[in-house]
């Protein structure tokens, strides 16, 4: 079957015609490429990073957003940079704790049909076509990962990110979900997983769940202080990045 369409409006007609052309695959492949070395120069002195997920829907007066606005104050306590998806709801909260409590706040937007746009909370922020694009460089910068109560899209975060942990593609990356009432039904699922053997039983000590925000940063801390080391880095200008509106503290190194 080389040719299928469905018969619907003109002008809403999609066709089904197997691979593009390799002028159009080419293209699409530096146009992703394109978008990786920006993500890369503009993330490039950001500093080392906490993200913290959640849905973009609560408003400021929701108990999640100020959990979020909390954890960000706890992030920039520690000395990390918060890093979110750069949108409103969770994400502005989290970046708005750090950014009141004067430490590095950072947005990883992305292009939405209804025009997600970033919040006004953020130093550094950069807005990306890709969702694949976005999520590596969300993982690619960030030493923990905190999720806050959400939808779809942060599921999606969750379960990519337990799955690199997992895997033991990312080693030493602690992951801590937030709001044992909204995530205990998940929570008893995983536990359904490991009884039913798709998942090892050990694989649900890779996650830590609490409605504590303090007991998050104390376990983020002392998991980092356990694996990694500060170590000087030199600033050294790649492809003509720009430089930090808050100059970056000392990297974090370790076999990750």
């Amino acid at each position: 079957m080389e040719h299928l369409h469905r018969i619907i409006p003109a002008k809403d007609t999609q066709f089904l015609e197997g691979p593009k052309s390799r002028t159009y695959e080419f293209g699409f492949a530096w146009k992703v490429f394109r978008e990786f070395i920006k993500g890369f120069r503009t993330l490039h002195f950001v500093g080392p990073c906490i993200t913290v997920f959640g849905s973009a829907r609560f408003k400021e007066d929701h108990p999640h957003y100020q959990s979020a606005r909390e954890m960000g104050r706890q992030i920039a306590a520690l000395g990390f940079t918060t890093m979110t998806g750069g949108g409103p709801g969770t994400m502005e909260a989290a970046n708005r704790g750090a950014f009141e409590s004067g430490g590095m706040s950072v947005g990883c937007n992305i292009k939405l049909p209804f025009e997600q746009a970033a919040n006004p909370y953020v130093q550094t922020t950069i807005t990306f076509e890709h969702f694949f694009v976005r999520k590596v460089m969300l993982v690619k910068y960030s030493y923990a990962f905190v999720i806050m109560p959400g939808g779809f899209g942060t599921m999606d975060e969750f379960f990519e990110t337990l799955t690199l942990v997992q895997t033991k593609t990312l080693v030493r990356f602690p992951i801590v979900l937030i709001g044992k009432k909204y995530y205990a039904p998940l929570f008893d699922y995983m536990g359904s997983m490991a009884r039913q053997g798709t998942i090892a039983k050990e694989d649900l000590s890779l996650v830590l769940l609490t409605d504590s925000i303090a007991e998050a940063a104390q376990h983020i801390e002392t998991f980092i202080k356990k694996n990694y080391r500060e170590k000087a880095r030199k600033r050294k200008w790649w492809l003509f990045e720009k430089k930090p509106a808050v100059p970056a503290q000392g990297g974090i190194t370790s076999s990750r």
